[in-house]
């Protein structure tokens, strides 16, 4: 089946708003076996969104709408899709006694206007939504599918993974399961050249590899008439393309970076102190968004300035002077202190250039080095990315610490 998504929104065209949804819903229906063939986004005037809604209908199977189903004038792509599908609107009260419960709910009072949402089209499917105040709906009509959601991103979400999977399980003939394996310390290029042949005969299941700032993941798609039968089918892969890409791999059930070392101290009982410079206390949040991090993060420090790393780490200023703070020996210097000063089984450390600006012929933007110490010595890892982009370059350091962390902890048992 081919499907094509039509954002609705003059703001979205205006840049007000990122359009979020239509990235969401293409990996959505991809991971279902439904392909995507064009994404559309239109503004709220009314004969470009009924030109735009003719045309992919002429031209896919199924379109499925985001925004224009709120309660003002402009706000008609409910309207438009009934009327080029030959449905009318007719009041559904269920969906009326809904919303009027919804703004008794917060003790708000309900405009007129949004009796508007309550219209649906008589011969559609109506799609509940229960994290806002208006319905969907699915229209059927000469093998052509049109299926009408929110824009606001938790109630679309919501309603795609309640009502709309669901209806699409039940009119395909086969399905399709993943498998993600996710990879650091390699690039895209490489994790393909090395997984060269598996690809090159690819049948079913299939793989695909994507890219991120820094890591990779290997989506194994498997198609089938049950999906309780794809087990069977991805196993075989997985096991293969771990065997090729060793302990790069760090996660074979869509777990993050920073969940896996949460993980890997929780179940060791051991713990983690940080030192970092340049990615400014990014490696801490990670490590911090996730819940009971606690019981192995210990304390991370912002060591930004030679100062603050010469009095919380005991570098000698000397040290720093003559191999500067963006080096292997300062890097080791900082995963030691941080390690002995907090007492834990791990140092991390990380110092670089993030850019834009800063560097130089002998150390260019994007130069990181990272420490990681324990009880059997320290290692440090010399990256160096080539790109001026600040965020990015802070990012890769960030995950690119843990990775060598992730190694380190595998490394004692």
């Amino acid at each position: 089946m081919k499907a094509e998504l039509i954002s609705v929104g003059t703001e979205l065209l205006m840049g007000q708003i990122v359009d979020t949804n239509s990235q969401w819903l293409s990996q959505q229906l991809s991971a279902m076996g439904i392909d995507v063939y064009y994404k559309e986004t239109v503004g709220d005037n009314p004969q470009r969104m009924r030109d735009t809604i003719a045309q992919a209908l002429t031209r896919s199977d199924i379109i499925i709408t985001t925004g224009g189903l709120g309660p003002t004038e402009d706000d008609i792509t409910k309207e438009t899709v009934s009327e080029l599908m030959g449905e009318e609107l007719v009041l559904h009260e269920e969906s009326l006694r809904a919303i009027i419960e919804n703004f008794a709910r917060r003790s708000r009072p309900m405009a007129e206007s949004n009796k508007k949402q309550a219209y649906m089209p008589k011969g559609g499917i109506v799609l509940p939504n229960y994290r806002g105040t208006a319905p969907g709906c699915i229209l059927e009509k000469d093998g052509k599918r049109a299926i009408v959601l929110p824009g606001p991103p938790t109630e679309m979400k919501h309603m795609f993974t309640t009502s709309v999977v669901p209806y699409l399980e039940s009119i395909s003939d086969s399905v399709l399961k993943s498998a993600y394996v996710r990879i650091s310390g390699i690039g895209e290029s490489t994790v393909a050249e090395m997984l060269g042949e598996l690809i090159h005969n690819q049948t079913n299941p299939t793989l695909a590899t994507y890219a991120s700032i820094s890591d990779v993941t290997v989506r194994i798609t498997a198609k089938c008439k049950k999906v309780e039968d794809a087990d069977a089918i991805l196993t075989p892969m997985v096991e293969k393309v771990l065997a090729i890409l060793g302990d790069s791999v760090y996660s074979t059930c869509g777990e993050s970076l920073p969940e896996v070392i949460a993980k890997l101290l929780t179940e060791r009982k051991e713990t983690l102190a940080l030192a970092e410079s340049c990615t400014g206390g990014m490696v801490s949040s990670m490590l911090i968004d996730i819940p009971g991090s606690s019981a192995f993060l210990m304390e991370g420090l912002v060591t930004y300035s030679n100062q603050a790393k010469s009095r919380l780490l005991d570098i000698p200023i000397d040290m720093i002077e003559l191999h500067g703070a963006v080096s292997e020996e300062v890097a080791r210097a900082m995963a030691e202190g941080v390690r002995k000063n907090a007492g834990t089984d791990y140092g991390l450390s990380i110092t670089g250039i993030a850019g834009p600006d800063g560097g130089t012929e002998e150390k260019p933007v994007g130069l990181v080095y990272i420490g990681c110490a324990d009880k059997n010595g320290t290692e440090v890892l010399k990256l160096s990315s080539g790109r001026s982009n600040r965020s990015s370059n802070r990012i890769s350091a960030a995950l690119q610490a843990l990775n060598l962390l992730r190694k380190k902890i595998l490394l004692n048992g």
